[in-house]
Protein backbone atom coordinates (compact mmCIF):
# COMPACT_ATOMS: atom_id res chain seq x y z
CA UNK A 1 0.00 0.00 0.00
CA UNK A 2 2.57 2.83 0.98
CA UNK A 3 4.12 1.77 -2.05
CA UNK A 4 1.86 2.75 -4.62
CA UNK A 5 1.76 5.93 -2.47
CA UNK A 6 4.88 7.01 -2.79
CA UNK A 7 4.68 6.25 -6.74
CA UNK A 8 1.45 8.10 -6.80
CA UNK A 9 3.31 11.15 -4.80
CA UNK A 10 5.95 11.24 -7.13
CA UNK A 11 4.23 11.63 -10.47
CA UNK A 12 1.76 14.32 -8.62
CA UNK A 13 5.32 16.12 -8.15
CA UNK A 14 6.79 15.45 -11.17
CA UNK A 15 3.31 16.57 -12.67
CA UNK A 16 3.43 19.73 -10.67
CA UNK A 17 7.23 20.46 -11.30
CA UNK A 18 6.79 19.68 -15.33
CA UNK A 19 3.53 21.79 -15.90
CA UNK A 20 2.56 24.10 -13.16
CA UNK A 21 5.71 25.44 -12.31
CA UNK A 22 7.11 28.79 -13.68
CA UNK A 23 10.66 28.40 -14.13
CA UNK A 24 12.82 31.69 -14.80
CA UNK A 25 14.30 32.49 -18.02
CA UNK A 26 18.06 32.76 -18.26
CA UNK A 27 17.83 36.37 -18.50
CA UNK A 28 16.56 36.22 -15.02
CA UNK A 29 18.20 33.67 -13.72
CA UNK A 30 21.40 35.56 -14.86
CA UNK A 31 20.41 38.66 -13.11
CA UNK A 32 19.18 36.66 -10.10
CA UNK A 33 22.83 35.08 -9.75
CA UNK A 34 24.42 38.69 -9.98
CA UNK A 35 22.76 39.91 -7.80
CA UNK A 36 23.56 37.32 -5.36
CA UNK A 37 27.20 37.84 -5.69
CA UNK A 38 26.92 41.35 -5.35
CA UNK A 39 25.30 40.74 -2.04
CA UNK A 40 27.85 38.28 -0.91
CA UNK A 41 30.59 40.41 -1.58
CA UNK A 42 29.18 43.38 -0.18
CA UNK A 43 28.21 40.83 2.97
CA UNK A 44 31.57 39.42 3.12
CA UNK A 45 33.52 42.63 2.70
CA UNK A 46 30.94 44.14 6.12
CA UNK A 47 32.35 41.01 8.21
CA UNK A 48 35.95 41.94 6.91
CA UNK A 49 35.47 45.05 7.93
CA UNK A 50 34.13 44.94 11.20
CA UNK A 51 36.94 41.93 11.91
CA UNK A 52 39.69 44.12 11.09
CA UNK A 53 37.96 46.84 13.85
CA UNK A 54 37.33 44.14 16.73
CA UNK A 55 40.97 43.16 15.81
CA UNK A 56 42.35 46.84 16.13
CA UNK A 57 40.18 46.99 19.28
CA UNK A 58 41.71 44.38 20.81
CA UNK A 59 45.08 45.01 20.20
CA UNK A 60 43.99 48.68 21.55
CA UNK A 61 43.02 47.70 24.91
CA UNK A 62 45.33 44.74 25.39
CA UNK A 63 48.38 46.51 24.06
CA UNK A 64 47.57 49.19 27.10
CA UNK A 65 48.28 46.50 30.16
CA UNK A 66 51.90 46.43 28.89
Amino acid sequence: MAKFKLLTDLQESYTELRYKTSWPTKGQLIKSAIIVLIASIIIALVIFVIDQVIDALMHFIYGLGR
